[in-house]
């Protein structure tokens, strides 16, 4: 059986089924809804796939339109948009039963030399991961053992994640909760050594926890939801070359929640402090009316 790495290679790699047209399977899980750092990963591969492959990814910017359906397939049509000098760009839409449910547009640049640099520095000094419990064993060592859906997940997790904060089980625990998190992440095994296939699976790890810095002040991260949640669109700015199976810190902040929708913004730095990506999501968060599901 192959490891949770791989099987993420697998996932992002695409059927071509015609000139800038690619098919890319969704496991079939018992989520309401596919994914969505999925969806982008895999749009993002088939945008890549129609350049030549010297203009490394430098942006994208994308929005979710509608839930997909787990273990149905996703078509994606890319459109060549501009072949420049020194940037590439492409429109991708994701399609599933006839219905849109994605769009990206990513742009490719270049690398230069020229021009000046400059960082802030990361807003604090983090453990390293090493210092750390993965999430599972947090999980396990809090209940005792894992329950079966959730141990399920955990061996099917492609990245291993650690939280910098201790997770917090109560709503006592989170009284004056700053809406912030960090966590470290890698994925579980080696991705080999395509520049787009880590940038593609760092994409997908991008989803996972970013609306976490939402909802801390209202509701322990692990546990039973009160709120529905879904994301509506998603921004990352690639700055630094990077390996995706290898320690990446994921600092996460929500400078506002207000009107059913929170803000979030991540910066991704690399175990020397050095800005890897940054990235910027909003989220829809609506109290689940226990007599059904919520819905976009």
């Amino acid at each position: 059986m192959t490891n949770p790495a791989e099987q993420l290679v697998d996932l992002l790699d695409l059927e071509q089924i015609e000139v800038d047209i690619f098919r890319g399977h969704s496991p079939e899980e018992s989520l309401q809804r596919v994914f969505g750092g999925q969806v982008a990963g895999q749009a993002l591969v088939a945008a890549g796939r129609t350049t030549d492959g010297a203009r490394p990814v430098h942006s994208l910017h994308a929005y979710f339109l509608r839930p997909g359906r787990p273990g149905v397939p996703i078509v994606y049509q890319v459109e060549r948009v501009r072949d420049g000098r020194s940037f590439t760009t492409r429109r991708v839409t994701a399609i599933q039963q006839g219905r849109t449910i994605f769009n990206l547009t990513a742009s490719f640049h270049r690398p230069e030399e020229a021009g000046f640099e400059h960082q802030l520095p990361p807003r604090l000094d983090f453990p390293d991961p090493e210092s750390l419990p993965a999430v599972a064993d947090e999980i396990r060592a809090h209940l005792g053992a894992m329950p079966e859906a959730l141990e399920r997940m955990a061996r099917r997790m492609a990245f291993d994640l650690r939280y910098v904060d201790r997770l917090r089980w109560t709503r006592e625990e989170l009284k004056d909760a700053d809406p912030r998190s960090a966590v470290w992440m890698r994925a579980v095994a080696p991705l080999g050594d395509d520049p787009l296939v880590h940038t593609c699976a760092l994409t997908y790890a991008s989803d996972m926890t970013l609306l976490d810095a939402v909802r801390i002040p209202v509701e322990p991260l692990w546990g039973p939801r009160g709120f529905d949640m879904a994301s509506l669109d998603h921004a990352m700015w690639f700055h630094r070359p990077f390996r995706a199976d290898e320690w990446f810190l994921y600092d996460q902040e929500s400078p506002i929640a207000v009107g059913g929708r929170g803000l979030a913004r991540g910066r991704i730095y690399d175990r020397e402090g050095r800005l890897l990506v940054s990235v910027v999501q909003e989220g829809l968060f609506r109290p689940i009316e226990r007599g059904g599901p919520g819905g976009a």
